[in-house]
């Protein structure tokens, strides 16, 4: 019987303001994410609400097809 794999998040979005984050793993740490050289900032007053939440399964079904 193999391990699970964990997964994590690559790509974060702000369920209040839009703000879209990607996961850089060199620097380990969130960044700013572009669209066709825009910057997807949202507001610099928002209170962060990520789209991350209990339907991200963490691990992956060694059963269920991609």
């Amino acid at each position: 019987m193999t391990e699970p794999k964990l997964r994590t998040p690559t790509r974060r979005t702000c369920e209040r303001c839009g703000r879209v984050e990607r996961w850089d793993a060199v620097q380990t740490t969130w960044r700013v994410a572009e669209d066709d050289g825009d910057r997807q900032v949202g507001s610099p007053y928002c209170i962060h609400e990520w789209d991350i939440n209990g339907t991200f399964a963490p691990f992956e079904d060694e059963g269920a097809e991609a």
